[in-house]
């Protein structure tokens, strides 16, 4: 029995003897962790909404979790190839954080990150550049620049720059991807 398995039925368990239906969100959450991991991404969002579902019934509309919350189902949207929706989730997550974490937390440029990839997927790419430069000057302000989080971002603005056929800014993003 794999690992995912074993977590899978604890995570049931857990989930059967909970009572109070507001505190299963926890219990979804980690359910559809578990079937993202596994490329199983419909029965991931299954799950994901099923805890978003209880977060806004039992929380005030700009908590943070809700914040966390709409990213990972954003998350699971952009890996279905429903890039609309994940955008929608996306702007829902950056609009709640924005409100409980200061300007310059690295969170922000994450989500940023997110809605630039997004808007590459979309073919976008201005406004993926103005996200991912964001992204960027918020990352540049909270995190050392080995940070990992700067991987996946330097690679998002490589990957628009060659949508864009802009070969030698694509090739300098690459490079930085890999120092």
């Amino acid at each position: 029995m794999s690992q995912f398995n074993k977590a899978q039925e604890i995570y049931e368990v857990l989930l059967q003897q909970t009572k109070n239906e507001s505190n299963k969100a926890p219990n979804y959450y980690q359910l559809g962790r578990i079937k993202y991991s596994q490329g199983e991404y419909s029965e991931a969002l299954s799950f994901y909404e099923k805890a978003l579902a209880i977060l806004q019934q039992s929380l005030p509309s700009d908590h943070p979790d809700l914040g966390d919350s709409y990213n990972r189902t954003g998350i699971v949207h952009g890996s279905m190839g429903d890039y609309p929706k994940a955008l929608s989730y996306y702007e829902k997550a950056l609009a709640i954080k924005q409100q409980s974490l200061p300007s310059n937390h690295h969170d922000l440029g994450d989500f940023h990150n997110n809605i630039g990839t997004v808007y590459d997927d979309m073919g976008d790419y201005s406004k993926a550049l103005l996200a991912h430069e964001k992204a960027l000057a918020i990352l540049q302000q909270s995190l050392p620049s080995n940070h990992p989080n700067f991987t996946s971002l330097y690679m998002g603005i490589a990957n628009v720059y060659y949508s864009m056929a802009d070969y030698p800014e694509a090739l300098s993003y690459y490079e930085k991807d890999l120092a």
